[in-house]
C-alpha cells in the first residue's frame, strides 16, 4: 500500500502546499482522501484525472472537499471518450447537496450523480473499496466528521488517517496498531485550546502512543502553526519515526 500527500495545508493552502488530499494506492487501485482547495492541480503530478477509483471525504469543509467541484468538472464536460461513468464518492450525508450549492446547481441538482455515485459513511462502518477494507468512526468536530481505518486485504498493513477531529476514543481505536498513522496536528500545545475542534502536536503523539502506532505522520498544520514545534511536541510522548507531511512524500506502508 502507497501513501501520497497530494496537499496537506490545515485550513486554507500555504505557499508550499495545497489543502488536505492523500492518494491511498495498492494492486493498481487509486483511492483518494479528501479533495481540499487546491488538491485538484496538484493531483495532476501524481494520477490522471480520469485514474481515480474512488474518492472518501472526511467532512464537508472547503479544506477538504472543495475541489470536488472542479473535478466534477473535469468529469461531466470530458468531450475525448465521453462523460466519465459515476466512481464511488463516500461522505457523511449531504455530501451531494452541498457540493451541488458550492457549484451553484449548474447545470441541474442531479447532475453530479451522473459522474459521481455518492454513498453515505456512518459512525462504526465498514465498507470495501477494491483491495482495501475501510473502517469508519464518527470523530470530533463541529460537523459530521469521519477518521478512517484502510487495510489492504492479504498482507494485514494499516493506515489510519484522522481527518479533522478533537481527542476522543473513536480515534484511538481507529488507530491502533496502525502501521502508519496520518494524523491532524492543527494546534500548537499551551496555545489553543478549543475543546472538540483539532488536536495539536503533543496530542498526536500521545494518540500514536497509545495506539501502537508504527510511524506517526502530523498534517493539516495550517500556515500560522510552527510546524517544528508540533513535530518537537509529538516526539517527546511517542517513541516511534515521526515526520511532517510535505506535498509529494511518498510512504509504503
Amino acid at each position: 500500500m502507497k501513501l501520497t500527500v497530494v496537499g496537506c495545508s490545515g485550513s486554507f493552502p500555504s505557499a508550499d502546499s495545497a489543502c488536505s488530499s492523500y492518494l491511498v494506492e495498492a494492486d493498481g487501485y487509486r483511492l483518494l482522501l479528501d479533495m481540499g482547495n487546491g488538491a485538484l492541480g496538484e493531483l495532476q503530478r501524481h494520477c490522471g484525472l480520469y485514474d481515480l477509483d474512488a474518492v472518501v471525504l472526511s467532512h464537508l469543509h472547503a479544506d477538504h472537499c472543495i475541489d470536488m467541484c472542479g473535478y466534477f468538472v473535469a468529469r461531466y464536460y470530458r468531450f475525448e471518450g465521453g462523460r466519465c461513468a459515476p466512481i464511488p464518492v463516500y461522505g457523511p450525508e449531504g455530501t451531494e447537496k452541498r457540493l451541488t450549492t458550492a457549484y451553484d446547481d449548474t447545470p441541474s441538482e442531479s447532475s453530479m450523480s451522473e459522474v459521481f455515485d455518492f454513498r453515505p459513511l456512518s459512525p462504526e462502518g465498514s465498507f470495501e473499496l477494491g483491495p482495501f477494507v475501510v473502517r469508519t468512526d464518527m470523530v470530533r468536530h463541529p460537523v459530521e466528521a469521519y477518521g478512517f481505518r484502510i487495510e489492504q486485504r492479504g498482507t494485514g498493513r494499516t493506515l489510519t488517517y484522522s481527518g479533522d477531529t478533537g481527542p476522543c476514543a473513536e480515534l484511538a481505536g481507529l488507530a491502533e496498531g496502525a502501521d502508519l498513522f496520518l494524523c491532524e496536528s492543527s494546534f500548537t500545545h499551551g496555545k489553543e485550546d478549543i475543546p472538540e475542534l483539532h488536536l495539536n502536536g503533543r496530542q498526536a503523539g500521545e494518540f500514536a502512543s497509545r495506539a501502537g502506532a508504527g510511524r506517526l505522520v502530523l498534517t493539516h498544520i495550517p500556515p500560522w502553526t510552527d510546524p517544528q514545534v508540533n513535530l518537537r511536541d509529538a516526539k517527546s510522548v511517542f517513541d516511534g519515526p515521526v515526520d511532517l507531511a510535505r506535498p509529494g512524500a511518498v510512504y509504503e506502508v
